[in-house]
This record gives C-alpha cells, sequence and structure tokens, in this order.
C-alpha cells in the first residue's frame, strides 16, 4: 500500500539545523511531484517547499527562502528538507506530500507528519 514516512524531527535551538526525511512506498515515486507542509497549532496548513518529479525545479514560501532546501533521490524513492537558521515559529508539524495529476486522474498521498519545535 502506500505509505509516505517522514522522520528526522525534533527539539532544535533557534539558530539550529534539522534534515526531515520522507521515505515513500506503493506508487511510482519518480511521477510524483513531491511538497513538504506545516501546521502549526491552531493554524492551517502551509506549503514549506515543493519539487517537481524530476527535481529541476523548485518552490520556496517566502519565509522559508533561504533558509530550507528541498532535494529528493529517485533512486532511494526519498523526499528531503534541509532546514537552518530555525525560529520559534518554525514550530509546527511537517507533513510530506506527493501529488500527480493528469486529465482525468489526481492523485494526493499524505504522511503522518514529524514534529519539528524550535525553542531554547
Amino acid at each position: 500500500q502506500v505509505q509516505l514516512v517522514e522522520s528526522g524531527g525534533g527539539l532544535v535551538q533557534p539558530g539550529g539545523s534539522l534534515r526531515l526525511s520522507c521515505a515513500a512506498s506503493g506508487f511510482t515515486f519518480s511521477i510524483y511531484a513531491m511538497s513538504w507542509y506545516r501546521q502549526a497549532p491552531g493554524k492551517e496548513r502551509e506549503l514549506v517547499a515543493a519539487i517537481t518529479s524530476a527535481g529541476g525545479s523548485t518552490n520556496y514560501a517566502d519565509s522559508m527562502k533561504g533558509r530550507f532546501t528541498i532535494s529528493r533521490d529517485n533512486a532511494k524513492k526519498v523526499v528531503y528538507l534541509q532546514m537552518t537558521s530555525l525560529k520559534p515559529e518554525d514550530t509546527a508539524v511537517y507533513y510530506c506530500n506527493a501529488h500527480f495529476s493528469m486529465p482525468d486522474l489526481t492523485r494526493d498521498y499524505w504522511g503522518q507528519g514529524t514534529q519539528v519545535t524550535v525553542s531554547s
């Protein structure tokens, strides 16, 4: 069955770094665009970063530009989110998303999320 399993979250001090990973299985990873979203308590889920299926193009939310880097390894079926210069406002549950669309067919898969807490 389809699985997206995030890992790498945890507690980090302001200014620190974390690398999140999302391991995929059960679908053709290499044809899916992959994204990271996050949701803080009391807030809506928001897009953090996205990468195209072949990894040739990336997109970031404005507040993450220059601090976060999304990448993928299609051979390993893993997408990464390298986070640097972390701030307390980056505290949230981070979710991995796989998205595929073509005429008359759309697929979206979500992971269970991994908690990132930025605090001193």
